[in-house]
């Protein structure tokens, strides 16, 4: 058995890998805060806490809601890393759109992310995405409308999907919530 712990879920893990995950170097994202690229560097190796104007203004860096860089819940030392129990689920988005998603990986240190979507009664993407991702999707409950490229499906309880590099859209026109379960990779939150 492998003795060692995985890299712990800290807020400073979690700027590197979203600032990985986007392409981004220290030295741009320095330069977008007007900060030392020293002073990110320690940022993200937790030797050095931002404060909340810098969170704030990484956070529109990152293009992420503030909230998502907060969540960081106080799990017992030994399931930090392993366990993400259903009341810490950290929230991710906006809601914008009447889409509630909460993050089920523990971190977002791994080469992939796994998200709970709630998909409001009535609610629909406004704008396409199209993101440098692979995502797989899970229906659990609900029925949702998809067009990925330029295919239409109707997809409910059971059924999986996958949108690999190709512009996608969603609706639910429907008068009961959608959940499903998204693994995307690499890592966009």
């Amino acid at each position: 058995m492998n003795s060692q712990a995985p890299q712990s879920a800290t807020l400073g893990a979690d700027l590197r890998a979203l600032r990985k995950a986007r392409g981004l170097t220290l030295t741009e994202i320095a330069t977008r805060l007007d900060r030392s690229v020293g002073w990110l560097s320690q940022v993200e190796r937790d030797l050095s806490e931002p404060s909340i104007s810098d969170l704030r203004q990484i956070a529109e860096c990152l293009g992420v809601p503030m909230s998502m860089l907060f969540a960081h819940s106080a799990a017992p030392a030994n399931e930090l890393g392993y366990v993400v129990r259903a009341g810490s689920r950290r929230p991710m988005g906006s809601n914008e759109e009447g889409l509630i998603e909460e993050l089920l990986s523990p971190d977002l240190t791994d080469d992939f992310e796994m998200v709970h979507s709630t998909f409001e009664p009535n609610s629909r993407m406004q704008t396409p995405a199209n993101r440098p991702t692979q995502e797989v999707g899970y229906m659990i409950s609900g029925r949702l409308n998809l067009t990925i490229g330029s295919r239409e499906f109707l997809v409910g309880p059971g059924d999986s999907f996958r949108i690999k590099h190709e512009p996608y859209q969603w609706a639910n026109p429907y008068d009961e919530p959608a959940v499903a379960i998204w693994v995307i990779a690499p890592p966009v939150y």
